[in-house]
């Protein structure tokens, strides 16, 4: 399949993404990573040893549609929890450690 990655065309195939991902140590993943085998490898790093190409160089994103396409599990960041809101009143009653009327 012909992925663009960094303005450079590049014709991968899961089972060349494979063979170079082979070997390859996983970094400690922060963020997005693609499942490859049984490891999961960050994005970049993977974008990095598949276009050979200095990560600075491509975006997260470039590299998670290629993988994805190719048919890979690609996971994102964790869904950040919902924040409660509260009103100016709700935030005095806190502060002063009276229990919020609602």
């Amino acid at each position: 399949m012909r992925c663009v990655i960094a303005r450079f065309p590049f014709d991968l195939t899961k089972s060349g993404v494979l063979e170079s991902m082979k070997g390859v140590k996983p970094e400690q993943a922060s963020g997005e990573c693609v499942i490859i085998g049984r490891r999961a490898y960050p994005v970049k790093q993977v974008g990095e040893v598949v276009t050979r190409q200095d990560r600075r160089d491509f975006s997260a994103g470039e590299v998670l549609r290629a993988m994805t396409r190719l048919g890979f599990t690609c996971r994102g960041l964790p869904a950040a929890a919902p924040t409660r809101v509260l009103t100016p009143f709700q935030q005095a009653s806190e502060m002063l450690g009276a229990p919020a009327a609602l």
